[in-house]
Order: C-alpha cells, then structure tokens, then sequence
C-alpha cells in the first residue's frame, strides 16, 4: 500500500526498473557471494535513466569490467518513454555509454510504429498507474527491456559452442536504500526468477545500493559525464517528468518547468474522471506550480539567484 507522508509519496521512485520478488526464487546466484565475479557472466546489462543514479553505476560497473579485460560484455539499454521523459534523456543515456566506448540499446513500447506513451495508456484504460499498478513500469519499462535481453541473448547462443547452455546475463540496475524503505529491503545481489528462462539465466545487482546522494555525486564529478539540466534546474531525480511516485516538491518542480505537459495531464485527468494521485491532483499540482512562478516573478533577479 502507498503512504502520503507530508512532502514524500513513499515508495518505489522510478527511475529505473522495477526490482523483482526474489523472495519467490528458489535458485541461487550464479556467484556464489554477496557480489557477483563478472567472469562469471557472458554479458551485463546496464539499466540506464541517463539519471545521477544510472550514471554513478555505469560508472562503477565499466570500470570493474575494464579493470578485468570484459569491457566488450557490457552494454547500456535505456527504456524510451516518448514524451513523459525530460528532453534529451536518450541521447543523454547515449553519450553516457559512449564516455566507456560501450554498446547502446533502445527499448521502447511501441503501437502501429511509434512510441506509445503513459498518458496513452492513461487514457485507454481511464485511471492512472499507482505503487499497487505499476504498469508503467511493466510494460513501458521491464518488459521492452526483456525484448532486448532476448535479442542480446540469441546472438549470444548463435556465436557460440554449446548453444544450449543458458546464457548467464547480470541485469544491473542504480537501486539505493535510502531512497525508500522498500528499496532498502531489496538484496543488493540476487536472482531474478521474472527473466530467467531456458534460454538465460538472469541475476540482479545494484552495486550502489549503500550509497549516499553525496557519494553519487562525488563519483560522477570523478567520471566526468554529464548529468541531465533538470538537476540544476531544482529536480531531486530523473524520472518522468510527472511521475505518480515523485514527491510533492518534484511535482510542482517539474509543472513549472513543463507546463504545457502538466496541462495535458491535467485535462486527461478530468477527461478520465480518475486523479492522478489519491492524495494530490493534477490540477492542485498545476496550480501550486503557477502560484510558485508567480511568486519568483515578484522576486528580484539577485534574490533568486
């Protein structure tokens, strides 16, 4: 159940991957340790938002993979959400792999050739996603990027003796604990029973799990990448620009900074007759975000900077 707690809507954020119920597996890792030995893998995927997150764990992970002669076993695969991602995001993912020499891949939801978006959905389906229907995150995010797993898969087996052996793939997504209670739960190194099938064999590693924000930062200064504007421009994160699991601050953030989107958010929510948050509507959103650029308006130019 989601949880309204003054400013933070607690639960998973969204920047990457829906993490899986590894309590359900009954298999191990294929490391038999708390961290995986990258020899033991024959590709890793990184999961990338072009987020500070991504960013700081594409980083750890090209360097531990150039450090052990596997560089070429590493790829970036960014999930495309179409117009519900900042501008830019793709070909910031992109540059980001590009920075270690890396392979990029897109994944994308698409219907009759082109990107079909949350707000599509939304208004097919006439309600909003929420922490209990995460179909965002299912179809638009984990299941695209399990296509392109089968695709990296298959060239795998076709490239190689013994093709009947599961290829042994290490999903690697930018989970921190202290983002939520919920993330702090999750196993930093474990099984991933949801796309493990006979073809390949998939374990989950979040290699910045007890990280700080901080530590984050420090680690991208380090790497030299560059991160996306929205965080100079007042966002604590990257994920969609109007995400339902994002704090009230980010919200209001993101519909000054996007308002002719939060608009259309605003108008499908009363088309609907569905809110998009139990606790916050659209349209409160909207209107806390022009009262607050109404407010910067009245400030002297030396006060807001």
């Amino acid at each position: 159940m989601s949880i309204a707690t003054g400013d933070w809507f607690i639960d998973f954020p969204c920047d990457t991957d829906q993490p899986e119920d590894h309590q359900a597996s009954t298999l191990g890792t294929i490391t038999d340790a708390d961290t995986p030995d990258l020899r033991d893998y024959e590709i890793y995927i990184v999961n990338s938002s072009a987020g500070k997150d991504s960013q700081a764990t594409l980083d750890v992970v090209a360097t531990a993979a150039r450090a052990a002669g596997l560089l070429d076993r590493l790829v970036v695969v960014h999930a495309d959400l179409g117009d519900a991602e900042w501008d830019g995001v793709s070909e910031l993912a992109a540059e980001h792999a590009a920075h270690y020499g890396l392979r990029f891949e897109i994944a994308r939801r698409e219907r009759d050739g082109q990107v079909e978006t949350i707000l599509d959905r939304v208004e097919q389906r006439r309600m909003w996603p929420d922490a209990a229907r995460r179909w965002c995150t299912s179809d638009h995010k984990r299941g695209p990027i399990r296509k392109v797993m089968t695709r990296l898969v298959a060239e795998i087996r076709e490239s190689r003796t013994g093709a009947d052996r599961p290829v042994r793939l290490l999903n690697v997504m930018g989970l921190r604990a202290e983002e939520s209670t919920a993330r702090a739960r999750r196993t930093p190194y474990a099984p991933n029973p949801g796309a493990t099938n006979g073809r390949r064999r998939v374990d989950d590693w979040y290699p910045i799990h007890d990280w700080t924000v901080a530590q984050v930062w420090d680690r991208i200064a380090a790497a030299g990448t560059r991160p996306h504007h929205a965080y100079s421009d007042g966002m604590s994160r990257l994920s969609c620009r109007l995400c339902v699991l994002s704090s009230r601050a980010d919200l209001v953030c993101s519909a000054r900074l996007n308002p002719e989107l939060a608009q259309r958010y605003a108008d499908v929510e009363q088309r609907v007759g569905h809110r998009f948050r139990v606790d916050l509507s659209m349209a409160d959103i909207l209107a806390e975000a022009n009262d607050t650029q109404a407010q910067l308006a009245l400030l002297p130019l030396a006060d807001i900077a």
